[in-house]
């Protein structure tokens, strides 16, 4: 890229003024000119102003910067070189001078960190107005850029803060003095006071003589206390209408950091619930100093990383409200001291209660859950969670540390709490290992408390609204505790609520449960009501929430497609329309996602989706990561994807009558059929073989669609075959039986009864790398082999028999081949 300064040279009007006007005594425009490329090449950007450790880098820069002045100024000849040889010798002995002949001469000597803070400004101004003559945004984006901005903005108000608090404290000293030196006249008018007491003793001569000394001291001592008494009275109120102003200031500033940032913070969180933040989000949340170039790239963050980024903004705060906390404190001392009628009493009494009820706020925002306890919680399960104060290394308040407390409320305590309704101690069951002591670590500076063991003992359920199932009530995890901040002299009741969680009990609850967290996750509104939820969303909301948790559960980067969205689409609405963009405007409730059952089966939208995740996630990770599972296709159209390929094509799509079933279409011309559909596998039936063991068994699926050869896209995740010349001897007395796929109706149906017969079927080698494979023997699957149509009722707790009988009235579908393990 263009070196800047070359760039800023070209800028004219009025981003010419304003780059003029960076430039001035504490860093003359000379010394940018003439040292350009050394400056840009820097890591200004790279020291933390906040830690003092960083100092030593900072003074290596100063070092720097003084011998290249150096020696640029030693190179200067001609007669023009001469005037610059000595102005650039004298910016250099300016820069490190230690006798005050100019203001900056020994601030960076005694502070390089300044240095860098006025060159970091200077860069990141002369950027920007490049940036804008060339209207060129900022490489990232807008949102970037706004961001930007409003993290420039932050520092400015940072900086406008520790300035004018800088101020207050020269002011303080001033009044401090000035009060100190008054009372020392004071006591000297006393003095003149207790000398005229002592008069009469005196001979008359004498007496007159001085009387007359005494009352010419007394009265000019007493004018010049008068005066001073005002004086003193107008530094105080000066001093306090400077608070005023930086309190506002402060506010203002604890606003944007708390209010805008730790609520993103929360909604952050809450998404990672859903297994966000979602790919390509720009957070700029980088280190909340100026940036050498603002924006830079954009970071795909977690809450963490976000958190770790706003917590030195949270500690720059804290450190300055402290600091004029203990101003205003000393101001209040120094009136105690030397009481004089007027409106500052008042003035300092409003300040200190402004100045309060900031602490209170920054304290009670900062309380935060940084690992927030499991969502689905259930019963007589450990669990943890962490909770931290942002604020509490700058506080103090480890000297008294604190301890937190844990409680589960229903959504109706909830409410109350949140409109200070709450009668006191109420709770919803009994956690067991509920207490925990804040610990303080030094390196860090955080204040957190960790529960590792926690455990949900029991539940108090309450009556339920008409539809509503168990699995769709939520509760919540409050974490109270009591800090006291600066010594005792502050203690603050601070509570923070965890996001919803649903409590079961049993493992069958679970997939029910996780659609009510998935729906509040992504849906819940900043600021609601404990728990409101819209009923109905947006399918294109529900496709994103749908998206970013099938990425987080499956492990995967390859989301829904397109295709697939249309796929959901057609099943939730029960639609034949093959265009997303149809879909745009149509509304999807809750009713629909999870509580109806879809049209014709007995399980909901919902069931049917974390089914399909679940399998993939147990089992089919791999094939899905490579493409290799189409699975959001219905039977039709696998049929007239397969019309027009070779025999032999297949493809992989998830079942619709079974939950969490995968089943296998391909094309093969027979007199009996063309296309043929294997009765879905399970989670079960891959623990007892893999997909690519069950393909390798068929060989007579060559191609996976739409034209890769089978052993290509599987042969890498075939288990091994030991071959040995003999087969194996009986261990034991035992010999070792083995498992392969067969379908026999289609070995049948093809003509195929001959295995050495020279057909179709040996065109594909079988993955078995020796003709006596010994494969690894599981219990054989006792369940049917033949998936009806029908209902199928999953429940852990049913009743076998009653299944069994059911299954045996249903009508058999004609349509799948069954198979099995021979």
């Amino acid at each position: 890229a263009m070196a800047v300064w070359i760039q800023a040279q070209q800028l004219q009007g009025e981003a010419l003024r304003q780059m003029q006007a960076l430039y001035g005594q504490h860093f003359p425009i000379e010394v940018r000119h003439y040292l350009s490329q050394w400056i840009e090449s820097q890591a200004w950007d790279s020291i933390d102003l906040d830690n003092p450790q960083e100092n030593v880098k900072a003074t290596q820069l100063l070092e720097g910067l003084i011998q290249e002045l150096q020696k640029k100024a030693d190179h200067q000849v001609g007669e023009d070189g001469f005037l610059l040889k000595i102005k650039l010798g004298h910016y250099a002995t300016q820069l490190q001078a230690t006798q005050p002949v100019l203001s900056l001469q020994n601030t960076y000597d005694r502070c390089p960190m300044e240095l860098v803070r006025c060159i970091r400004h200077i860069l990141y101004h002369e950027q920007r107005l490049v940036r804008e003559a060339n209207n060129s945004p900022s490489p990232a984006s807008s949102l970037v850029d706004a961001m930007s901005q409003k993290h420039l903005q932050i520092n400015q108000t940072f900086e406008e803060l520790r300035l004018i608090t800088q101020d207050s404290e020269n002011e303080l000293k001033k009044l401090q003095q000035t009060q100190e030196y008054f009372i020392i006249q004071y006591q000297e008018n006393m003095r003149l006071q207790a000398q005229f007491s002592q008069l009469p003793q005196l001979g008359p001569q004498e007496r007159l003589s001085r009387e007359t000394t005494l009352q010419q001291k007394k009265a000019s001592l007493e004018a010049w206390l008068h005066r001073e008494a005002q004086t003193l009275q107008q530094y105080r109120v000066d001093l306090a209408e400077k608070h005023q102003k930086t309190l506002q200031l402060l506010r203002k500033q604890q606003t944007t950091i708390l209010d805008d940032e730790l609520i993103q913070w929360k909604r952050r969180q809450q998404l990672a619930g859903n297994g966000g933040p979602p790919e390509g989000t720009l957070d700029v949340l980088q280190t909340w100093w100026v940036p050498a170039v603002p924006g830079g790239v954009g970071w795909v963050l977690g809450p963490g990383a976000v958190l770790n980024l706003s917590l030195p903004r949270c500690e720059k705060l804290a450190e300055v409200i402290w600091q004029n906390r203990q101003q205003i404190r000393r101001a209040e001392h120094l009136c105690q001291q030397l009481p004089i009628p007027g409106p500052v009493e008042e003035m300092l009494s409003e300040l200190n209660s402004t100045i309060t009820d900031i602490i209170s706020a920054l304290v009670t925002s900062t309380f935060i859950i940084e690992k927030q306890p499991p969502q689905v919680l259930k019963t007589q399960t450990k669990f943890a969670a962490t909770v931290r104060l942002l604020v509490g290394g700058k506080l103090n308040v480890h000297m008294n540390p604190p301890q937190v407390k844990a409680t589960i409320i229903s959504e109706q305590q909830a409410k109350a709490l949140l409109k200070n309704e709450s009668t006191r101690n109420e709770s919803s069951g009994e956690i067991l290992n509920n207490c925990c002591v804040m610990e303080y670590h030094q390196a860090t500076g955080t204040l957190s408390a960790h529960f590792r063991n926690m455990s949900l003992k029991r539940i108090k359920r309450s009556d339920r609204r008409g539809a509503e199932s168990v699995t769709e009530e939520k509760f919540t995890i409050l974490f109270e505790s009591q800090f006291s901040v600066g010594g005792n002299e502050l203690v603050f009741q601070v509570k923070t609520l965890s996001l919803p969680v649903v409590v079961i009990v049993h493992g069958s609850q679970d997939n029910n449960a996780t659609a009510t967290v998935l729906w509040d996750n992504a849906f819940a509104e900043p600021g609601r009501v404990p728990f409101a939820v819209p009923d109905k969303v947006q399918w294109p909301q529900l496709c994103e929430a749908l998206n970013m948790k099938f990425k987080a559960e499956v492990q995967s980067s390859r989301g829904l497609t397109k295709e697939n969205l249309v796929f959901l689409a057609q099943k939730l609405f029960n639609s034949a329309s093959a265009h997303l963009e149809d879909y745009s405007s149509t509304t999807v409730s809750w009713s629909q996602f999870n509580r109806e059952n879809l049209p014709g089966r007995n399980y909901t939208f919902w069931q049917w989706f974390d089914g399909v995740m679940e399998v993939l996630k147990k089992h089919l990770k791999p094939h899905w990561n490579d493409g290799a599972i189409l699975g959001f296709v219905n039977k039709q159209q696998a049929h007239d994807l397969l019309i027009n390929k070779p025999d032999g094509t297949f493809l992989l799509r998830f079942s619709d009558s079974e939950i969490g079933g995968i089943t296998i279409a391909w094309k093969f011309d027979s007199s009996e059929r063309m296309f043929w559909n294997l009765m879905p596998f399970t989670t079960r039936d891959f623990s007892i073989r893999s997909l690519a063991d069950r393909l390798g068994d068929l060989n007579y699926l060559i191609y996976v669609f739409p034209d890769r050869p089978k052993d290509e896209v599987f042969s890498k995740y075939y288990t091994p075959v030991l071959c040995e010349s003999t087969p194996a001897k009986a261990v034991d007395g035992y010999v070792k039986p083995q498992i392969k796929q067969v379908v026999p109706e289609f070995v049948s149906a093809s003509g195929d009864s001959a295995p050495g017969g020279a057909t179709y079927m040996d065109q594909a080698p079988s993955p078995a790398v020796c003709s006596q494979p010994h494969y690894n023997m599981y219990a054989q699957n006792p369940d049917a082999v033949l998936e009806p149509e029908g209902d199928f009722d999953l429940e852990d707790t049913m009743d076998v028999a009653r299944h069994v009988e059911e299954l045996l009235r249903r009508p058999m579908d004609s349509q799948w081949i069954p198979h099995a393990q021979s």
